[in-house]
């Protein structure tokens, strides 16, 4: 049974399908869109659609979501185009058998170069909302050093007929929705970074406004772009881990009877499957914002809330919970050669390290009340991160470290500096996560092998800075990485951490198998 249409109408016994009619959503949707959403990697197949799928299946809504990808094509030709946009979803939990979903909740799939296409989806009355999973990269107009792209720097010019940039096309969009009489709309970001909603709407009035400078667009556009009864940009806090696809799982849907499950690497290097695997455990809260209406997503387990709470939910995971934990393991897990996440939480000393991180950010966690930080912490640390039915690798989650450390250590540390009762010298973990790091730049692992780095934007720059760095040095100055505030938030060599960093960093670079001893000496 190939993932088609088809089987649709035959069934594989233990999958679970769908319990409306599809090809009548589909036409629904094509006709009169609800849901346009831009990025059609696997979080968006694994647990966005899904819930739109989930409330189908309960008759909580009539249309699905039509997909658009910005950046490599071929997924919609290679997967989604293949499998006339169905999605068969592994959800692996740690105790219990695989559950296998067919989800038919995507009636679309439409190349973002399909500029004619995305206008008539935008311009439809019916239209609610557009949501993002496009990495929090997508929305970056300038460079490292804060200048705009060349890109861009084209876009401004040339107007809104000729975006390249995700953005630029975005706000094209936009215009000829308001061109078609300043209708409502929502635009959403559900990627995993800190104020998403505020880093896309920016960048979109930013794109106005320079169309507007340049005179390529009236200045009513950006009036409404910023009238909050017409245009939202909700904020919202995502989490589920969804790997590359694995090759347990596709064996076990061959086992089952699926064919055609083999994996593609397309030429812009992305590996995707026709399946997603995933996690079970999963969270999305989103600030009820929405101008022209939404799904009833509540009703499928989404927090809808105000933007405070959006805040601090995503605040409590990237800074304590959760990112932090994995960014440590991340860095630690290729300098100890380990295959996944789940197998680091069999060594006692890597369990400490996090659960320390874990500790030392609770005492400043922003408490959200519709979650409890200690459960979500203890949920991560007992279930989730062990999960061994979930294939994540530690140098997936070490990419781009470098743009995660000033919220994942830097505002933990910040908010320490702010409260007189608690003292900087108490953190140990933290900065044996910064000094972990930094001997993971070095490019060889504990027994002095070289590996391969995760691409990073700052890889080359921070490389050249550790260039002289000789496994079994007796001294070295860190300080050129630590006074960078764009990497931590703050300056740390005006910090106590400065000392505690350089003490670290030198017991693990003094040779073979110092990692391990460092994690024994200062775990405990």
């Amino acid at each position: 049974m190939k993932l088609t249409k088809e089987c649709l109408k035959n069934h594989i016994e233990g999958v679970n399908y769908p319990l409306y009619d599809a090809l009548k959503v589909w036409q629904e949707t094509k006709e009169n869109p609800v849901w346009l959403h831009f990025g059609a990697g696997n979080i968006f197949r694994g647990f966005i659609a899904r819930l739109q799928n989930d409330l189908l299946n309960k008759g909580l809504a009539t249309k699905g979501i039509i997909a658009s990808e910005t950046f490599d094509y071929e997924i919609i030709s290679e997967i989604y185009d293949k499998c006339d946009n169905l999605t068969l979803i592994a959800s692996l939990s740690a105790t219990k058998p695989a559950e296998y979903t067919v989800s038919a909740s995507i009636a679309e799939g439409v190349k973002a170069s399909d500029y004619e296409r995305l206008k008539e989806i935008v311009t439809n009355e019916s239209l609610q909302f557009i949501s993002f999973t496009i990495t929090e990269k997508g929305y970056s107009l300038k460079d490292i050093n804060g200048n705009y792209t060349p890109l861009v720097e084209e876009d401004f010019k040339n107007g809104p007929t000729k975006g390249k940039h995700a953005m630029s096309v975005v706000t094209s969009l936009l215009y000829e929705r308001f061109k078609k009489g300043a209708l409502k709309i929502a635009v959403v970001s559900m990627d995993n970074c800190s104020h998403n909603g505020e880093k896309l709407e920016g960048s979109i009035l930013d794109v106005a406004k320079h169309w507007v400078d340049n005179g390529l667009v009236e200045k009513e556009f950006l009036a409404y772009l910023n009238d909050k009864t017409k245009v939202a940009f909700p904020w919202t806090m995502i989490d589920k881990i969804t790997p590359r696809p694995a090759k347990e799982v596709e064996d076990n849907l061959v086992k089952l009877g699926f064919e055609d499950m083999d994996p593609v690497t397309t030429s812009k290097h992305t590996y995707i499957a026709p399946y997603v695997n995933c996690e079970v455990c999963e969270y999305l809260v989103i600030e009820d914002n929405f101008p022209n209406g939404r799904p009833a997503l509540e009703k499928v387990g989404v927090y809808m809330t105000d933007r405070e709470t959006v805040n601090k939910v995503e605040t409590m995971k990237v800074t304590t919970c959760l990112n932090p934990l994995h960014t440590a393991l991340a860095v630690y897990g290729c300098l100890l050669n380990y295959p996944s996440i789940a197998a680091e939480m069999t060594n006692p000393l890597l369990v400490g390290l996090v659960k320390g991180i874990g500790s030392e950010g609770m005492k400043v966690v922003v408490d959200p009340k519709i979650i409890k930080p200690m459960n979500f912490l203890n949920e991560v640390l007992e279930e989730r991160l062990p999960n061994k039915a979930i294939p994540d690798t530690p140098w997936r989650i070490a990419t781009d470290t470098s743009q995660k450390v000033p919220v994942r250590y830097g505002e933990t540390i910040k908010a320490y500096l702010k409260d007189d009762s608690l003292d900087l010298n108490d953190l140990k973990f933290i900065p044996l996560a910064i000094a972990g790091w930094f001997r993971y730049l070095l490019g060889v692992n504990d027994n002095l092998e070289p590996m391969e780095l995760s691409s990073d934007p700052m890889l080359n720059e921070l490389k050249a800075k550790l260039a002289d760095v000789k496994i079994g040095d007796t001294s070295v100055n860190l300080d050129g990485i630590l006074c960078n505030k764009e990497i931590f938030g703050l300056d740390l060599t005006k910090t106590p951490l400065r000392d505690k960093i350089h003490e670290y960093f030198l017991s693990l670079i003094a040779g073979k198998g110092a990692v391990t001893l460092t994690l024994s000496k200062y775990v405990k």
